[in-house]
């Protein structure tokens, strides 16, 4: 797959923009308005110049994916991809309205629409479009030049072909690592990593653990590379709450409940490090 859609160019879909035009692919890169198109070029465009300043990636090479990236507001600009990623916020009918308007200005029809989200059903946006069969999850971690894992979620409509198709592609074109999960809530990794980061939240806000020592308790004594907090500060508190949600509203299990802590701050717009201001204080970059 030669040509390459996203829509949404936020923390992830910038992400995602960049590894497949460094990959060699023609990407056309969809956001809502020119403002938003405006902040993720820059995103990327500071993602490229970081890694040639670091020598991960040769100069040529940053230009090079600078040429095949191409950046809209028109959907219609689409209508000629053999694969579009969805990269829109957590939010279910959001993406359930892009894959509507996908289903309707893609003139392919084996073109496969893969979606980002991390922990919304595959099926309920699989039967927004009239091709469920091509849909797919293509769950990637931030941030996603450098994180290799991608989850491949196949829904139980979609074909033993789409799902060969966006393997091959994310193993062989982008050089990631490829796990497969089942179609249901949190999908592998976050039904794993939101009940603990659930777990740690309750604890600060019982006043059982200052953040600082949650975080380091879990750095210096089990070797993870980031606390608890601080991690929930890089996925961001609002994506938090929205996969939580989704277990918990699949599960009914308590310990799969937000925490009001983590409700508040996110109503109080404290997100984690895209707003500045989460667990911790955050300096803009």
């Amino acid at each position: 797959m030669q040509r390459i859609g996203v829509v949404g160019c936020g923390l992830m879909g910038s992400g995602i923009a960049e590894i497949c035009a460094r990959a060699g692919a023609d990407v056309v890169v969809i956001e809502r308005d020119a403002s938003a198109l405006a902040q993720g070029q820059t995103r990327i465009e500071r993602s490229l110049d970081r890694a040639v300043t670091s020598g991960k990636l040769p100069e040529e090479e940053a230009n090079r994916a600078r040429g095949n990236l191409s950046f809209s507001e028109d959907f219609a600009n689409l209508s000629d991809r053999e694969m579009v990623i969805e990269a829109v916020a957590e939010d279910e009918q959001l993406k359930i309205d892009v894959f509507q308007r996908l289903d309707a200005v893609i003139g392919d029809p084996r073109a496969i629409l893969a979606t980002n989200t991390s922990s919304i059903p595959i099926i309920k946006l699989a039967m927004a479009t009239k091709r469920p069969e091509q849909v797919i999850g293509m769950h990637f971690f931030n941030p996603v030049p450098v994180l290799r894992l991608v989850e491949v979620i196949s829904s139980l409509l979609t074909s033993a072909e789409t799902t060969e198709r966006v393997n091959a592609y994310a193993s062989e074109s982008l050089n990631k690592r490829v796990i497969a999960s089942k179609d249901r809530a949190g999908f592998v990794v976050n039904a794993l990593l939101i009940p603990y980061l659930l777990s740690a939240i309750r604890m600060l806000e019982s006043g059982f653990a200052s953040a600082e020592d949650i975080d380091t308790g879990m750095v210096v004594g089990c070797a993870h590379p980031l606390g608890p907090l601080a991690l929930t500060d890089l996925i961001g508190l609002d994506t938090t709450l929205a996969v939580a949600d989704s277990l918990y509203e699949e599960f009914k299990e308590p310990h799969l409940a937000p925490p009001p802590l983590l409700s508040r701050m996110t109503q109080a717009g404290l997100l984690g490090r895209k707003s500045g201001q989460g667990f911790y204080a955050y300096k803009a970059s």
